[in-house]
């Protein structure tokens, strides 16, 4: 009896997703990002905060450190403000006098931030494999053969695009040239309600919302009044999206298929469960979650509203969260001397695995490069991207 021996012929290559995730390849169009160039300091080296603080000490008022609410601990000690994507990116174009820009966020972050500062600042990623799952779920290429498709229905000029703020300069600037406009998850209803109005009949006028599906249909149905049957969701990877022409004339909301994979993980068991192991509890989630998380729950709102509820709580509440887990365990370290008791609302323990790509080791070698005279991992939008990525974001701040 011979026993079977392993084949060492075979000619099997790892497909370029896969060492894209493995980070040994590069795909510089993607939210994931690309290979971090350099020799980065040990995880382990034991003057890692020392040699940030110097660093940062060294540039002085050259340096601004934008701090992202769901980064790490070891991060945000660094951080010059905090606060969400958009908030920091107006931040860092409210400092004209800092000549770097360190956004210790994701890319479609570091874009943003790009877009509104002057010409003579530069904004740096520390790590460009720090990308966004979500705002790659929808590419340049993807939402124009959409367009197409809404156009052979007949719809196309019935749609204003509505493109959430987790997007791509890309997908900023095609709202903007298609007379749409870029929405928070704090400003939503009002952007919604702005889209409808710029149709010449708002009964029969239709919102192409991207890329998150679960934010667009939750602030259709909670805030708008709208029903579940008002929504179709467009599939890119399916012919015409999966939808017929007949459904996209008869929807009022064309939702694209993407999702935050944090958010997105939370369930309406996770609600159910965490009632059960903490009586008195309140139910506090993201409007990123899924629609049937978000009608359970007590509050939902975006990450400042979060932030702003626990801070108003009364002493001994109970509050399970349904966001990003550093975010969650920043506010119960925060709140515990007011008794207040918080939790993570899955009993799974997850976090935003691209934003923690953002580590002490890629800040100090950032720090340490920029204070040496070397910019690294610059972001910089083209300019015919981010002047109609700019109209769309102008659209927004100029909303009632």
């Amino acid at each position: 009896m011979t026993t079977a021996q392993p084949r060492t012929d075979l000619d099997v290559q790892p497909t370029p997703l896969a060492l894209l995730l493995l980070g040994r390849e590069a795909d510089p169009t993607s939210e994931r990002g690309v290979d971090c160039p350099g020799d980065l300091p040990s995880p382990s080296d034991p003057d890692l905060v020392a040699r940030a603080r110097a660093a940062k000490e060294k540039l002085g008022d050259k340096v601004f450190v934008l701090g992202h609410h769901y980064q790490r601990d070891e991060v945000i000690q660094f951080a010059d403000v905090t606060g969400d994507s958009f908030k920091l990116a107006r931040d860092a174009a409210a400092r004209p006098e800092a000549e770097y820009i360190v956004f210790c966020g994701v890319h479609f972050m570091a874009e943003s931030a790009d877009i509104l500062t002057s010409d003579e600042q530069k904004v740096v990623l520390p790590d460009l494999a720090a990308g966004c799952s979500m705002a790659d779920m929808a590419t340049a290429e993807q939402v124009a053969e959409c367009w197409d498709v809404l156009s052979e229905a007949g719809v196309a000029d019935q749609v204003v695009p509505v493109a959430y703020m987790n997007s791509s300069a890309d997908i900023k600037a095609f709202t903007g040239k298609h007379g749409g406009t870029i929405c928070t998850s704090s400003n939503a209803k009002r952007a919604l309600e702005w889209a409808f109005e710029q149709g010449q009949d708002p009964a029969t006028t239709k919102i192409l919302f991207l890329p998150d599906q679960h934010l667009g249909r939750n602030t259709a149905v909670r805030d708008l009044g709208m029903s579940l049957e008002d929504c179709v969701v467009y599939n890119p990877h399916k012919p015409n999206g999966g939808l017929t022409a007949e459904q996209l004339r008869d929807a009022r909301m064309i939702l694209w298929r993407g999702h935050c994979s944090v958010h997105g993980r939370f369930s309406l068991e996770s609600v159910e469960d965490v009632r059960a192991r903490v009586p008195g509890v309140n139910v506090l989630v993201h409007p990123e979650c899924k629609h049937e998380v978000v009608a359970a729950a007590d509050l939902v709102g975006s990450t400042e509203y979060i932030i702003k509820t626990l801070e108003a709580a009364p002493r001994g509440s109970k509050w399970a969260i349904g966001t990003e887990l550093n975010l969650v365990q920043r506010l119960a370290n925060r709140f515990a001397e007011e008794d207040k008791e918080i939790v993570f609302l899955d009993r799974t323990v997850c976090f935003c695995s691209t934003m923690n790509r953002i580590d002490l080791p890629h800040l100090v070698w950032t720090l340490e490069s920029l204070a040496e005279g070397t910019l690294v991992n610059r972001i910089e939008v083209d300019k015919e991207t981010e002047d109609f990525a700019k109209l769309a974001l102008e659209r927004m701040l100029a909303l009632p």
